[in-house]
């Protein structure tokens, strides 16, 4: 069923388990995600980049694919549809075109813009029942052009935005988005510590969840992150596997061209990275 994100990481945070917000890029992407949800009964999120958007054809088309894939699938699991870094300008035309969860990432704001503009999403969001992720501190690498060097979050600044009725909150604590360089110093789980005491148990999203070893991600969740955002590990599996494809030689092979086959091994990639990483947060059997 399609929801917003706020039921399900409220009861994350209360079991101490983590949702999955899987990014889709295509219908391969979507379906993969929907069908391991279902096969693993969890709940799931799936995030959409304003770059994703315009690519699959903007908002409404997303909203629709996903909305009439989750009624063919037969869907039962709670699923959430999430705008990713989303501009205010973003978060809005998102919120009309139906998507139940909101990223407004005014992280890169001073702090009084980024409070007056979360504010506005949050009582526009919240009169459509619709759940609202904000955030302090940049993650680093880089999302849809914007570069961030993985700003850490001043304390006081996320104890003011999560005040302002968000229903998830993100902080820089040393993540990036993309593949992690060797001399990654690793998540500050002080700060982590610190944030989660100010921001009174409102569910914490860990981005850049792609190569964060997993003794440091069940550390996070045990602090209270309940969302982690995973988008560059499916897309490499998806590229592997379609490399491995093709210097095979498979698409020359009867009609390996035709574009069900040749993309059928990238989206069983998908699946088994989704598998894995549901596994690791448990949520399995948590929808």
């Amino acid at each position: 069923m399609l929801v917003n994100a706020k039921e399900m990481l409220k009861k994350a945070r209360k079991e101490g388990y983590a949702v999955a917000q899987i990014n889709i890029n295509n219908l391969e992407w979507t379906k993969s995600a929907l069908q391991v949800a279902e096969e693993l009964k969890s709940p799931i999120i799936l995030g959409v980049s304003e770059g994703a958007a315009r690519y699959m054809g903007g908002f409404r088309t997303v909203m629709a694919m996903v909305r009439e894939l989750h009624d063919y699938l037969g869907i039962t699991v709670p699923v959430a549809v999430h705008l990713d870094h989303g501009t205010y300008e973003g978060s809005l035309k998102a919120l009309e075109a139906g998507f139940t969860s909101i990223m407004f990432d005014g992280s890169h704001y001073p702090i009084e813009e980024n409070v007056a503009k979360t504010k506005e999403v949050v009582r526009l969001a919240h009169a459509k029942g619709v759940s609202v992720e904000a955030e302090v501190g940049g993650i680093g690498g880089e999302e849809d052009g914007v570069v961030s060097a993985g700003e850490q979050a001043d304390v006081e600044e996320c104890r003011l935005v999560a005040s302002l009725g968000v229903d998830m909150f993100a902080a820089g604590i040393g993540n990036i988005h993309g593949k992690y360089p060797k001399n990654w110093k690793g998540l500050n789980f002080e700060l982590l510590e610190e944030i989660a005491n100010v921001t009174k148990g409102i569910p914490l999203v860990l981005h850049g969840g792609t190569g964060i070893p997993e003794e440091q991600v069940l550390k996070s969740i045990k602090l209270g992150v309940s969302k982690i955002n995973v988008n560059t590990e499916c897309q490499l599996a998806f590229a592997d596997a379609t490399r491995k494809y093709i210097e095979a030689g498979k698409d020359l092979e009867g009609k390996g061209y035709d574009p069900r086959k040749l993309l059928a091994p990238g989206a069983e990639a998908i699946k088994e990275v989704v598998r894995e990483k549901l596994r690791v947060y448990g949520s399995v059997e948590k929808a």
